[in-house]
């Protein structure tokens, strides 16, 4: 950032640190996906970011990511793991909330992940995870060898024995282009990597170990080789499978013994070829036209009391839209979770404290303004941002897990899960995963590709913490 505008910048927002001031200027310009955005407050929402960016720095800071772990070793782990009892009763695989599953299996097989046979908790939410995850391995135009490889990458970094023993079997199962892939991997290979593979890869690691991760730099290199739409597709597969791995290992989910069974092989992949001969700008899809119609649509009609955030299509959906068959099984799923047991206040506060821990600038405001629509008093959200100390012990409870599997989901135990489910009941306890993971998601999505707030969500937030930052003005 030249002198000059780093200091004016400094003195509107009253941050001094350099590193956070980089990244607060990059992220007022135009959004790295080229959407419609609603007109955005930009240096309102700057004073805004200033204070949540700098909330979250020292940790970051100080905290270098992990060692990535290898496959062999999460190989040893996920055979341990055959004998592990799950954290939530497993339901049978013959069970009526299981029959006529969409699965990665053949027909016929009798063999059902028990990711699926957990979720069954919630009986409502199977078939549309199921249809969710088959469609981001399947659907869309890139390579499936291509996502699960990334899938099985960003399995690596969360340390996911689980979801790397089902994602490998996977990418194997994609034929010429999964086995090559594998191998670069198994032998940490990346850099020998085709460019445009190694910096898919790139985008995964580095998304999933910081959702600010990727450089402009590097970012400008991926955008070389991938259209706007495809971009929103690779940054979908980093958020699905974050989200995949932080719920089997906050579930705590035995590995299936047919998984590591080499004889026991998933279904056939369905065929994808490779269009030798793209056009030069991404093509508006007749899908793309009807699903953002529809989305449209929906954000218009008139939402019952104070559900939503009564800023109609935010530019998250906007975003998604570049991508119909994703955002609709995405939408889909969200539909599916219907009326919460937990309550929509214990949500809210699952969301704030994720995206505070990751410091999502777009989510942390959102959260805030449902916080507000339900009635949270702004003191109380003044004192959320600077610790618990506002917080009921339910909402405590709740928090205090959400930011574990949000930061090492690999490390959470049965003693963390334990007042979860004796608080909330094992549908609740389900509940606040699932949301956990709604915002490791969410959070990838909008700070990964900078996508800027909307003016409604900006000025309730300045109604909350606005007064502060004028006086540093």
């Amino acid at each position: 950032m030249p002198g000059p505008e780093r200091n004016a910048f400094a003195l509107l927002t009253g941050c001094r640190d350099e590193p956070i001031l980089g990244r607060l200027f990059q992220s007022l310009g135009e959004p790295i996906v080229n959407i419609r955005p609603i007109r955005a407050a930009r240096l309102a929402a700057a004073a805004v970011a200033c204070v949540l960016l700098s909330l979250s720095a020292a940790t970051a800071a100080t905290a270098a990511p992990a060692a990535i772990a290898s496959l062999g070793d999460l190989d040893t782990q996920a055979r341990a793991k055959t004998r592990a009892t799950a954290r939530v009763p497993l339901a049978p695989a013959t069970s009526d909330a299981l029959r006529g599953t969409e699965t990665f299996e053949p027909a016929g097989s009798g063999r059902v992940p028990n990711y699926l046979r957990a979720l069954a908790v919630k009986p409502s939410v199977v078939k549309p995870f199921a249809h969710l995850i088959r469609t981001f391995t399947y659907e869309g135009t890139l390579s499936p060898a291509l996502k699960l490889a990334m899938a099985t990458r960003i399995a690596q970094v969360n340390r996911s024995a689980y979801a790397t023993a089902h994602l490998v079997r996977l990418l194997k199962n994609t034929g010429p282009d999964g086995e090559a892939l594998l191998a670069r991997l198994r032998a940490n290979q990346l850099d020998q990597l085709a460019p445009a593979d190694r910096l898919a890869l790139r985008w995964a690691e580095l998304q999933t170990q910081d959702i600010h991760g990727m450089t402009d730099e590097e970012f400008r290199q991926l955008r070389g080789y991938y259209s706007d739409s495809e971009v929103v597709e690779l940054t979908f597969t980093v958020c699905f499978f974050n989200y995949f791995s932080r719920m089997v290992e906050g579930l705590g989910l035995p590995v299936e013994p047919w998984v590591l069974d080499a004889t026991a092989k998933p279904a056939a992949a369905p065929a994808w070829t490779r269009d030798r001969l793209p056009a030069r700008v991404a093509l508006i899809s007749d899908a793309e036209i009807d699903g953002s119609s529809a989305a449209l649509r929906a954000a218009r009609q008139p939402v019952a009391g104070n559900a939503g955030l009564g800023i109609g299509m935010a530019n998250s959906q906007r975003a998604m839209m570049r991508v119909p068959a994703l955002a609709a099984a995405w939408r889909d799923f969200g539909a599916a979770n219907g009326t919460s047991q937990i309550g929509r206040d214990i949500l809210l506060q699952i969301s704030f404290a994720v995206s505070m821990v990751n410091g999502c600038r777009y989510c942390t405001i959102h959260q805030v303004v449902g916080l507000r629509r339900i009635g949270v008093d702004a003191t109380k959200l003044l004192a959320m941002e600077k610790d618990d100390s506002a917080l009921t012990p339910r909402e405590k409870t709740a928090v205090l897990f959400a930011r574990k599997l949000t930061s090492t989901p690999a490390a959470v135990t049965d003693a963390d899960y334990a007042p979860v489910r004796k608080e909330f009941g094992e549908q609740g306890a389900l509940e606040v995963v699932l949301q956990t993971c709604n915002f490791a998601f969410m959070n990838r999505f909008t700070d990964g590709l900078h996508l800027p707030s909307e003016d409604e969500a900006i000025k309730i937030y300045r109604e909350v913490y606005g007064r502060e930052g004028l006086r540093r003005q």
